[in-house]
């Protein structure tokens, strides 16, 4: 048996125009998946879908706001009459536009962060599951965070919306994976990625990073790619509800 070998699947990656997301689908690609690269802009993921491409690999590009359920339907909808099939959904996106003290977090900053990283994973896969289903199952597999589990100063709302994530993460599992689809949680630490760059960018995370990762470096999104494609694949089949902590030993 080869393992690892997505031939002949179809992979929704959500939040796909870079990061985590980005690696994520050229990683899928690169084991023969064919994949819908999405996000808000579309023409930033076309750019990463050409790549795929250019490699020899399958790759579609697709718009995808997390948040609007129309986009959501609008997709699925595109992959049913495209493809016939989804075996594999990645729901990467998120945001987090408030970093500062809680007491001083605007009301439209909580309902934004609740929005993408909270409810529009979870109507995501709930309409997804019925063509994951007909197919004979498959994956869903969520892109949380370790301030899901172990939250963060000044990121409090963020670390909710995961926290979240993470309980519909297992209570989907034992809802889906009955039916044959799995649902699983990626929680990376600190990544090397646009969300990231507020943190990237102050010089306390050096002085972070000394005293608490036990890997004494931010990731790069590439790490997190080996995670997500045994998560997805035949190797994981009695895998699931978990969350898989990839974050250099931040959490031990």
């Amino acid at each position: 048996m080869t393992r690892f070998d997505f031939t002949d699947k179809v992979v929704l990656v959500a939040g796909a125009s870079r990061g985590i997301g980005e690696a994520v689908s050229h990683g899928f690609a690169e084991h023969g998946a064919t994949v819908i690269c999405s996000s808000r802009k579309q023409a930033d993921c076309e750019k990463v879908a050409e790549k795929i491409r250019e490699k020899g690999g399958k790759a579609i590009s697709a718009e995808l706001h997390l948040g609007n359920l129309d986009h959501q339907e609008n997709i699925l909808s595109l992959i049913k009459s495209k493809f016939g099939r989804l075996d594999v959904l990645i729901n990467n996106g998120a945001t987090s536009p408030h970093f500062g003290p809680a007491h001083e977090a605007s009301e439209s900053a909580f309902d934004k962060t609740i929005q993408v990283n909270t409810r529009g994973p979870y109507f995501l896969s709930t309409k997804a599951f019925p063509l994951l289903k007909e197919n004979g199952g498959g994956a869903i597999i969520n892109v949380a965070s370790i301030d899901g589990i172990q939250p963060a100063e000044f990121r409090v709302i963020y670390g909710m919306s995961k926290a979240a994530l993470i309980a519909m993460t297992k209570g989907l599992a034992k809802e889906y994976s009955q039916h044959g689809v799995r649902v699983n949680a990626l929680l990376p630490g600190f990544t090397d990625t646009k969300l990231a760059s507020a943190l990237k960018d102050n010089p306390a995370m050096d002085i972070y990073v000394k005293l608490n990762l036990a890997i004494k470096r931010m990731a790069q999104p590439e790490e997190m790619v080996g995670a997500v494609l045994y998560m997805a694949s035949k190797e994981a089949s009695y895998y699931t509800g978990q969350s898989m902590i990839v974050d250099g030993g931040a959490v031990i």
